[in-house]
């Protein structure tokens, strides 16, 4: 008894290994920092942990998307509120996410719900210069980087796909696919993000 309650102590504390924090610096191919490179990590295990978001929204204001890249994980259900005082007409056409919400204001009654992971690019009908982005994750573990290049992601020890894409990437290209070993302590990682245009 006291052996199978020493493998089941065993198991729980490797079920129960705590994330730890680590660090990456995204940079183009020039070695400029990346603002605003979405970085994810996935595994089996991630997308065991995978829930949806209680709420998201991408909203439009000054004829813009806000925010311009909006990350959420599969299932995620996002509101679309125009706080404009002009009519839009979203859509997408992208192969993760097709929808149209036809000309509105204020907030339209069904939000989307992004079932599929992968990249929606949002347009709308009547403003060409509105560009906005959804990326969909099959993780909890994903961050955006800040003007720096630099995020901070927690995650368990384990090995990852690393993923890194940025808007600056052409449309319909995949992100970036790494390998990647976490550690405990974590450590600090380096991308280079190829392709990105200024």
């Amino acid at each position: 008894m006291r052996g199978l309650s020493s493998i089941l102590g065993l198991a729980a504390l490797v079920c129960a290994l705590p994330a730890a924090a680590f660090s990456l610096d995204v940079r183009d191919d020039a070695g400029r920092p990346l603002a605003g490179a979405v970085v994810f990590l996935e595994s089996a295990q991630a997308r065991r942990q995978l829930r949806p978001l209680a709420q998201a929204e991408m909203g439009q204001a000054g004829k813009q998307f806000v925010p311009q890249v909006l990350v959420v994980p599969v299932g995620t259900a996002v509101n679309f509120p125009n706080r404009d005082t002009v009519r839009h007409h979203v859509y997408s056409f992208s192969p993760t996410k097709k929808f149209e919400l036809k000309l509105y204001i204020g907030t339209p009654a069904n939000p989307v719900v992004f079932d599929r992971s992968g990249i929606a690019v949002l347009g709308c009908n009547i403003h060409d210069q509105m560009v906005g982005w959804i990326v969909v994750v099959e993780t909890p573990y994903y961050a955006m980087t800040d003007a720096q290049g630099r995020a901070v992601i927690d995650a368990p020890p384990g090995n990852y796909r690393l993923r890194s894409w940025h808007p600056g990437l052409p449309v319909g290209a995949a992100a970036q696919d790494q390998a990647l070993e976490l550690g405990n302590p974590a450590q600090n990682v380096s991308v280079r993000l190829s392709g990105v245009r200024p």
